[in-house]
This record gives structure tokens, C-alpha cells and sequence, in this order.
């Protein structure tokens, strides 16, 4: 037992390591070395768990899509809104990348050209997914203008979000995202809802910057 835990351990150190240099340096310019350095294992310990560093990309990817995954999940059966509830998931992923670098280095690689092997779904593709669903349904909730297209205002959305943090990882502390997110939810607000329902959606991307930036 206490065997299994090292392992463990060490596992989570080595992918700890390998997404801390996959987001400062990105994928093809960090080594099996350099993980080897960063995490103090021996490269028989790293090869132990993974083959190659194609593994640890796919579990970095793996690991950042289930923690996306579980957030979306929480804002179910809360009795939020369609539309809250995807501001408030938003937010929620927002604070994953705050708060560690897997789901940071899970962006850069989703960005980066790697090859995301089957059966794991490419992290847009689920975000988009989880999106459009979210505006069909705040649609029929009349928190969207009607002549809104929920999939394409889904598609823009989501660029949104990805670009807002591509962009922040080069030009300013990942401390910021909070920030960026309440912006672009203040544009896409004030684009698709509803004047007299603004108000209440407004106040809420505010209030998730403000309790994201105070953690």
C-alpha cells in the first residue's frame, strides 16, 4: 500500500513538473530532461509511468478535461439559470487555471499541435459542446435576444474565451484571467440579452471576478 502511494505521488509529481514547463516553454521545447530536472525523479522513474512524453500529454490533457468536465457538471440541478450557470462555468475553469498549472499546460497544448489521441474528445470541442447547450437552452429561457443564432454566439463565445487566455499567457500574469473573463462577459451580455435581464447577469460576471480575484 504504502508502495502504491509513492508511485503515486510520483506521478503526480512528474505530471506537475511536465505541465509547469509545457506552460512556460510549450510542448516541443521541453525535454524528458528538463521534466526529469524540474520533477528531481530518475528518468527510470518517469519512464516507469509514462513511455514517452507524448504520454504526458495526453494525461495532462486528460486530467485538465475531466477537471472542465466536473465543474460544468456542478452547475447542474443548482437552479441556476441556462445562463449562469455557463458564466459561473466559465469562471469555475477560470479559477482552475489560476490555481494550477495542469489545466494552463491542457490550454497550451490544446493549442499547441499535439495530437489528441482517441477516446479523450479534443477540450474545444467539449467546451463548445457544453456552450451551445447552455444558449439553446437560455434561449428558450428568454435570457438571449430572439434572433440570436445560440450556436454561432456559442462558437464566438468560446473563441472568446480561449483567445482571452492564449493571448493573457503571453502579455500578463495569469492573476489577470479573472479580469479578462468579466470583460468579455460584459460584452457578450450586453450583445445577446436582453435589456431588461442585463442588469442581473452583469452584476453576476462582476461578482465571480471579484471572489476569483480575492482567493
Amino acid at each position: 500500500m504504502a508502495r502504491q502511494l509513492r508511485a503515486e505521488q510520483t506521478r503526480t509529481t512528474i505530471l506537475t513538473a511536465a505541465a509547469e514547463l509545457f506552460d512556460r516553454h510549450g510542448y516541443e521545447s521541453t525535454s524528458l530532461s528538463d521534466i526529469v530536472e524540474q520533477a528531481q525523479v530518475t528518468k527510470g522513474a518517469l519512464y516507469f509511468h509514462f513511455a514517452a512524453k507524448e504520454d504526458l500529454a495526453q494525461a495532462i490533457m486528460e486530467l485538465q478535461s475531466r477537471a472542465s468536465r466536473q465543474v460544468a457538471a456542478e452547475m447542474e440541478g443548482r437552479g441556476y439559470s441556462s445562463l449562469e450557470a455557463l458564466i459561473r462555468t466559465t469562471f469555475g475553469i477560470t479559477r482552475l487555471s489560476v490555481e494550477g498549472p495542469i489545466p494552463r499546460a491542457g490550454l497550451r497544448l490544446a493549442t499547441g499541435g499535439v495530437v489528441i489521441r482517441p477516446p479523450l474528445r479534443h477540450p474545444f470541442t467539449e467546451l463548445l459542446d457544453i456552450t451551445t447547450r447552455r444558449l439553446m437552452s437560455a434561449a428558450q429561457e428568454a435570457d438571449l435576444h430572439p434572433d440570436v443564432d445560440a450556436e454561432a454566439a456559442a462558437h464566438a463565445l468560446v473563441c472568446f474565451f480561449v483567445g482571452t487566455r492564449v493571448v493573457g499567457r503571453s502579455t500578463e500574469s495569469v492573476a489577470r484571467q479573472p479580469r479578462r473573463v468579466a470583460e468579455m462577459w460584459h460584452l457578450m451580455i450586453r450583445g445577446l440579452v436582453p435589456v431588461p435581464r442585463r442588469a442581473r447577469y452583469l452584476t453576476l460576471a462582476t461578482q465571480l471576478e471579484r471572489e476569483l480575484r480575492a482567493v
